[in-house]
Parts: structure tokens; sequence; C-alpha cells
């Protein structure tokens, strides 16, 4: 594993007494990157949905990093307003972020792309446009203070490879895709910058997200698994942090990305990964 010393000498931005925001961060990805981090000095603002869980997080932290070096702001990220508060707050506590984590999301399933509408809304007014609020609050501030800094934007595998099951949700994340794949030229093209963003995309990962599941299944990373390797990939520089898990490789991820992308340039049909006609052809890709 990457240590603290190895990764704060390569990364300005994590500094010991630097400031993290990080959206979701009340359990799962978010919960863990806030103590990952807090461990290593920097001080955390923790923004989620307010209620008892955040109060919790926000103890449990303050007990790595003290409690004067802990924000807890209750949001919704899905408004510009309250993201544009959480901001605020932040910089009047701290007086600068370096590292902001767009991690919040929701993965409840809306339906079919011709029913709820307002399901579909508030999907995609959390998981996409929460990073687009995150972005507009937080970047301009710290373009001009002139300091390294990073944004780190939560997406998810099904933004790649779009399984059926919960399109709506796979339609957010490839949106983050495309927006942080944007973001990152934008920031590198920014006279004077010292900015960079990047694209996590966990595994299968136990989260408050995880259907039907009261303990981590076998196949899932922890969050504290997810940070780990996102911390090593920074130090990297990789824009695209593609976690494995305990059921899926990178080889394997990288074909099944490979055959997602094959269906424009073969032009099979929509999803002939999962179509009557491609099983086997899909079958053979994988073990070739």
């Amino acid at each position: 594993m990457t240590t603290d010393a190895e990764i704060q000498s390569a990364l300005p931005a994590l500094a010991s007494g630097s400031v993290a925001v990080i959206t979701g961060g009340a359990s799962g990805i978010g919960l863990a990157a806030a103590r990952r981090l807090a461990a290593m000095g920097l001080k955390i603002v923790l923004a989620d949905i307010g209620g008892a869980r955040l109060d919790e997080a926000a103890r449990g932290v303050a007990t790595i990093a003290g409690g004067s070096a802990v924000l807890a702001v209750a949001i919704d990220v899905s408004k510009a307003d309250e993201v544009d508060r959480l901001a605020e707050k932040a910089f009047d506590a701290f007086g600068g972020v370096s590292l902001l984590m767009n991690n919040a999301g929701v993965g409840n399933n809306p339906g079919k792309p011709w029913e709820n509408r307002d399901g579909w809304k508030r999907l995609l007014d959390i998981n996409f446009w929460g990073v687009v609020h995150g972005v507009e609050a937080f970047v301009p501030r710290m373009l001009a203070a002139g300091k390294p800094g990073l944004i780190v934007n939560t997406g998810s595998k099904q933004g790649i490879t779009t399984p059926p099951g919960n399109l709506a949700y796979n339609v957010s994340k490839s949106g983050v895709k495309s927006f942080t794949e944007g973001l990152a030229h934008a920031l590198r093209n920014e006279p004077g910058g010292k900015i960079a963003a990047h694209l996590l995309i966990p595994g299968f990962t136990y989260t408050g997200l995880t259907e039907g599941a009261t303990e981590k299944p076998d196949g899932a990373w922890t969050g504290e698994q997810v940070i780990d390797f996102m911390l090593a990939a920074l130090v990297r520089g990789d824009f695209y942090i593609l976690c494995p898990d305990n059921e899926a490789t990178r080889p394997m991820d990288e074909k099944r990305m490979a055959w997602a992308i094959g269906d424009i340039i073969e032009n099979r049909p929509a999803l002939s990964r999962w179509h009557p006609d491609y099983k086997d052809a899909f079958a053979a890709f994988m073990e070739g």
C-alpha cells in the first residue's frame, strides 16, 4: 500500500493541514475518504443530507482529526444554492479548499425510459447536477487561490458499459464521465492553473447503495479499499481511477469496456452483450 508520506510528497494538495470537502460524506466511499484523509492530517468538510447519520459520521471523523478540524454541513447537492452555501461555509471555516470530492449519489431505480419523470429528474439532479454544482461552487475559488488542487468525481462502470437494470443511473454516470473528461481538459488549459480533475470508477463496493445487503458481500470491496486504491492512482497521475473488486479484475473490466465500444465499431445491436444472438460471441470474447 502507498504510504501517507509517499502520497503527500507526490500530492501537495493532500499535505497535512489542507482541506478536503466530501459530498456524500456520511457513509460508504465518502466516509472512508474522510477517515483516511483525517488520519493524514487534513481538515474535513463532510456534506450530506442532514440527520443522525451525518452527525454520527462527523463525530467519528472528529475522533481522528479533532473537533476543530471537522465541519459537517447538511445540504442537498441537487440544489445549487445549497452547494454554494457549502462552499461559503468551507472557505469561511478553513480559508481554502485543496480537494473537492463530488461523491454524493443515489441508486434508486425510477423505472423505464417512458415512466416516472419525477424519479428520473431527481436521480439526475443528484448524481449529475450535484457534480456540476460542486464544480461551479468551488473551482473558481480554488483557481483563484493559485495552489495545487484536486477534483475527484465519483462515476461508475455502469456509466461506461451501461448494463440493463437501471437506465437512469447509467445515464447519470455516463454524464459524470463526459463532464469530468471535459473538466480535466479545461483545467489543464487554464493559465496558471494547478488543479487536476480525476474520475473515480469504483467496482462492486459495499456502501449505502448496495441493494439488499445487510453485510458486505464476498465479491465487494469496502469503501476503505476503494480509497486506498484511489490514493495510489492519484500518485500515479491516473485520470481514470478504475477499481477492481473481489469479482472483477482489471483485465475483465477492460474486455467488457472494449466489447461495449465494439458495438459501435462493429455496428452490433445496442447493448449486444445482453442480446441473445450475441451471447456466445461475448463469452468467446471474454475467454479469448
